[in-house]
C-alpha cells in the first residue's frame, strides 16, 4: 500500500461500520458476524483475513464491488467500462508485462463481473502488490473493518526519537 501507507504505520481501524467478526477462541473460524452499518464501497481500505491464510491480515482497497464489472487494460483500471481516476495509484515499473508470462495478470485482466458476496481489491503500490489480480476475491465474510486513522508511524531505520513520523500522526486513511 506504499505511499499510502509506510512500513512502521500503525492504524485505528472501524470493525463496528461493517459489522464485528466474532471468532471462536484460539481458531481463525468466525462464529458470527454483527449487523454493520454499511457495506464496503469503492475507494475504501480494508482490513481482512487473507483468503489463501486465514491466519494473516491484509489492508488493501477496495476496487470492485459485487456487481462491479472489472478490467486493467496496460495498468489501467475500468469500473464499469469507465476509467478511474486513482490518485493513489502508483507504478514503479514503467514496462508492461507480456502476454504468456506468468504475472500477466498485473497489467491486463477481465473483463470480469464481482459476484455477490465478494470484493475485488487491490494495493496502491500497483506493480508490487500481491491481490485480488493473483489470489482472487475477498469474501464480504473476511472483511474485519475499515481503516480510519493512522495514530503512529515509526521509521525504525531512523535514529531513536527521529525515527517518529509525526506529520503523519492522526492523518485519515483515504
Amino acid at each position: 500500500m506504499l505511499e499510502t501507507l509506510q512500513i512502521g504505520d500503525h492504524l485505528l481501524v472501524n470493525k463496528m461500520v461493517f459489522g464485528t467478526p466474532v471468532d471462536f477462541p484460539f481458531t481463525s473460524r468466525t462464529m458470527l458476524n454483527t449487523p454493520g452499518l454499511s457495506d464496503p464501497e469503492h475507494g475504501d481500505v480494508i482490513v481482512f483475513k487473507y483468503p489463501e491464510s486465514l491466519n494473516r491480515d491484509f489492508i488493501k482497497r477496495v476496487i470492485g464491488v459485487p456487481g462491479d464489472k472489472i478490467e486493467i487494460r496496460n495498468k489501467a483500471v475500468y469500473r464499469n467500462d469507465v476509467l478511474l481516476d486513482e490518485p493513489y495509484a502508483i507504478h514503479k515499473d514503467p514496462q508492461i508485462v507480456p502476454k504468456g508470462h506468468p504475472n500477466y495478470q498485473r497489467d491486463n485482466l477481465g473483463p470480469f463481473v464481482v459476484p455477490e458476496g465478494k470484493y475485488f481489491v487491490m494495493g496502491d503500490n500497483r506493480d508490487h502488490s500481491l491481490d485480488s489480480r493473483f489470489w482472487g476475491f475477498v469474501d464480504r465474510d473476511l472483511i474485519r473493518g475499515k481503516a480510519m486513522i493512522l495514530y503512529w508511524s515509526w521509521d525504525r531505520k531512523a535514529n531513536r526519537w527521529g525515527g517518529v513520523r509525526w506529520s503523519r500522526i492522526g492523518s485519515l486513511i483515504h
